[in-house]
């Protein structure tokens, strides 16, 4: 596993996108606005993504056009260009879900935000581009305090700790979380939110960087559960076992959070970030009146956009009440994104990671 991750970085780094360049003009010779795109014309090796000059987005019926600040960048964005992710668009398409920046551009029956508006939004695809077109209702406008980094990295992290804690399950004051991945965007917000919940954190994670950012964020307690028992540990941290489990991982680590928890604990099910979707022995569901919960808050939102308004709201509020604390994020320019999906498959990053386009 080590040895494919350094070959997926040595060709990301070593690779210049090439530039596709596309045409200046319309068929009926008029002048178009350009702009940069990442494209990715055949899913297989992030190292064949290439960036394209494409003419201007223009909005359609209900839609607005966001000149891209800052596109978060995250770890289903890597595995869907190289075909290993249950959804396989059609190609070519431009990678990206989360986007900030300035709203340039708005379709017919748009009531807001108007242009000149900092927004940020989920895209679904297209946000590792200097511009996207979205639903206008998909468009948030931004808290003035908040950056377009910090706006690009905080939706779908943020949105799925905050379903996870409050919606999935419900965190009370005095409960101790475990969170594994702890390092990374996901594990970051749930340390944020749990904390401002009164729970108590103890973060798992593999490397000391990771565990330091956890630290910073407000865990209490650390594991590194490559060279730590996680089962023993973290019920010696608790004092006989964690009430949730939050666990973007999966893989080995997924069956000793499992046997961590107390009677009557919660397993959150988030994501397999390791590759591997583990197999659990159900006696230790059943003997403990434990609770297995699945977390999608993609397919969530998808089917509860109202719902989903009103978490994202919950949210900003507690920004602006500075009970949440989203770090600030990296910035790496368009140019590196093959790079940074490589980079956050082979779990090099911790926290989050945004391409800019200034």
């Amino acid at each position: 596993m080590a040895l494919k991750v350094k070959r997926r970085l040595a060709a990301a780094k070593s690779h210049v996108p090439r530039r596709s360049k596309g045409h200046e003009t319309t068929e009926a010779g008029d002048s178009v606005g350009r702009m940069r795109a990442v494209v990715c014309r055949e899913l297989g090796p992030l190292d064949r993504l290439i960036i394209e000059d494409r003419a201007a987005v223009v909005p359609g019926p209900g839609q607005l056009v966001i000149d891209v600040r800052a596109a978060g960048v995250n770890f289903v964005d890597g595995l869907i260009c190289e075909g290993r992710y249950q959804i396989k668009p059609p190609t070519p398409f431009v990678p990206g879900g989360e986007v900030a920046g300035v709203v340039s551009a708005v379709g017919e029956g748009v009531d807001g935000p108007p242009v000149g508006t900092r927004v940020f939004a989920m895209c679904g695809f297209g946000g590792f581009a200097e511009q996207v077109a979205v639903p206008a209702v998909s468009a948030y406008p931004m808290p003035a305090q908040m950056s377009f980094g910090a706006a690009a990295a905080l939706i779908q992290s943020y949105a799925t700790a905050f379903l996870t804690l409050t919606r999935r399950t419900t965190v009370a004051p005095g409960e101790w979380v475990l969170v594994l991945g702890a390092g990374g965007g996901i594990g970051l917000a749930s340390i944020d939110i749990a904390r401002s919940l009164g729970a108590r954190v103890i973060a798992a994670a593999s490397t000391n960087d990771k565990l330091a950012a956890a630290r910073a964020m407000g865990a209490e307690g650390c594991i590194a559960y490559e060279e730590e028992d996680l089962k023993v540990r973290a019920r010696e941290l608790s004092g006989g076992g964690v009430d949730v489990v939050v666990d973007p991982v999966g893989g080995a680590h997924a069956e000793p959070a499992l046997r961590a928890l107390r009677a009557g604990g919660r397993f959150c099910v988030v994501g397999f970030a390791s590759g591997t979707i583990p197999s659990v022995p159900l006696n230790q569901v059943l003997l403990n009146s434990r609770t297995v919960l699945g977390v999608d808050w993609g397919a969530w939102a998808f089917r509860d956009p109202e719902g989903n308004r009103t978490l994202i709201a919950e949210i900003l509020a507690l920004v602006g009440e500075d009970r949440l604390h989203p770090v600030a994020p990296v910035e790496r320019p368009l140019e590196e994104a093959a790079l940074v999906m490589t980079e956050l498959i082979g779990r090099a990053l911790a926290g989050k990671v945004v391409l800019v386009t200034t």
